[in-house]
């Protein structure tokens, strides 16, 4: 059965569209909180995190709201990155935790990412759980009024988050003598990337570190690289580091100006990992990891699944060939040893961790060579078009183009209005004709 309101990661729209507005944040509160209290915990706990987005101040009560009238109690973090929330909700022992995001989106959109107590994702199984409830009648899950949860805000979020993610390497690890640029896109890191590295002895350059409610993701961040290359450049930094909104995804750059995406630094990783036999059963990706890192992890001998597109995805899979490493070619990169999903800062540390010895980022980051690969985002009115019969016979026609020269993927999105369609071959020319094939049916 089809989700009605959850996506790939979470749920995500337009603020005050028919998802996105307080009366629905009431009952999404409404519905998590009667499905999780009722988990046998002696304390009812629920742990709430938010980017920096203008709308979290108008949503974030009404789902407050939603989760007291349950019974449940409240604790609010403020702006966090989402690995911190996950970190600390299983780390308070909570019933669940809920980030306020819409990732990389721009502050039109906002959403939600649910966390169990084990500081996961939760599965397709729990979000259509959940969605029944949202459907009933909203009164009946009323707690009595001697049993309202209560609600506390805590202050020091941030600081417990980098003392989590300190404690993950030597005490004696240092960036000192170490240019680096970070750009945290205005979003949750704003506060805890700039902190960290300056604490670590690293002396940084910061953008996107001025949130306004509006500012977040707009031509910065992972979605916009050019950013954090020009300050790695204005500066002469070792490193340059960018961000989404959540941080939970990262894009680096390197000294010499090289945009790194997350295929690079994966391979980076499980080639380190495997070599100090750190590295578990294998390294997953998604659909969209490029070609090329696959035909190197099957140079080095290590074994390579891939996921669906979503980080989620990605986390079930590595639990099931019991692997500790995997991620997204969007900067979705997930270590095991160390979190339960995406985060930025964590993978920025492994990477900054491997350069403390004088290793320039350019030599470090540059595993392999990628397969050319296209990706095209269509919008769309209507996500179904793609299952069309004027698409299928397209998407067969460029299939059979590309069929043994390389891959083509065409997907909807799971959380926006659009078409995504993926080429990747050794002849370009054949990529932008397979690419144009499926364009043009979605569009005429």
């Amino acid at each position: 059965m089809k989700k009605k309101y959850f996506g790939t990661d979470g749920i995500r729209g337009k603020v005050n569209d028919s998802r996105i507005n307080g009366q629905m944040f009431f009952k999404f509160g409404i519905a998590a909180g009667t499905y999780f209290k009722n988990l046998k915990k002696a304390k009812q706990i629920a742990i709430i995190a938010k980017d920096t987005r203008l709308s979290g101040y108008t949503l974030e009560p009404a789902l407050v709201s939603g989760l007291a009238s349950t019974g449940m109690h409240v604790i609010l973090l403020g702006p966090l990155p989402t690995n911190g929330l996950a970190m600390l909700t299983r780390k308070m022992k909570a019933n669940l935790g809920i980030m306020i995001t819409a990732s990389h989106n721009l502050s039109q959109d906002n959403g939600l990412k649910l966390f169990g107590p084990n500081g996961l994702k939760l599965s397709d199984r729990i979000e259509k759980k959940i969605e029944k409830i949202i459907d009933l009648q909203i009164s009946k899950n009323f707690s009595d009024y001697k049993s309202l949860g209560r609600v506390k805000r805590i202050e020091d979020a941030n600081l417990n988050y980098i003392n989590i993610l300190r404690k993950n390497f030597p005490k004696n690890f240092s960036l000192k003598g170490l240019k680096i640029a970070i750009d945290c896109a205005n979003g949750a890191g704003y506060k805890s990337t700039p902190l960290l590295l300056h604490s670590l002895g690293a002396k940084v350059f910061a953008t996107g570190i001025n949130p306004n409610g509006h500012n977040i993701n707009r031509n910065c961040g992972s979605t916009y690289p050019n950013n954090i290359k020009r300050l790695v450049k204005k500066f002469k930094a070792d490193i340059g580091i960018s961000l989404d909104g959540d941080a939970d995804r990262i894009i680096i750059v390197d000294e010499k100006l090289n945009i790194i995406d997350g295929d690079q630094i994966i391979a980076t990783i499980a080639n380190r990992w495997k070599k100090k036999r750190i590295l578990k059963s294998c390294v997953v990706g998604t659909q969209m990891s490029n070609y090329g890192l696959e035909r190197y992890f099957k140079k080095l001998g290590i074994k390579f699944h891939r996921a669906k597109v979503g980080d989620r995805y990605v986390k079930e899979m590595m639990k099931k060939y019991n692997s500790n490493l995997g991620g997204e070619q969007s900067g979705h990169i997930i270590l095991g040893n160390f979190a339960t999903t995406g985060d930025g800062l964590l993978v920025a540390l492994e990477i900054l961790y491997s350069m403390s010895n004088g290793t320039k980022a350019s030599n470090l980051l540059s595993g392999f060579k990628p397969t050319p690969q296209v990706l095209e985002n269509v919008i769309v009115a209507d996500k179904s078009i793609i299952n069309s019969k004027k698409c299928s016979r397209a998407i067969k026609v460029a299939s059979k183009l590309i069929s043994n020269k390389g891959r083509l993927l065409v997907r909807a999105s799971g959380t926006e209005s659009k078409i995504r369609i993926m080429a990747e071959a050794k002849d370009k020319k054949t990529i932008y004709k397979c690419v144009s094939i499926v364009k043009r049916s979605i569009l005429n």
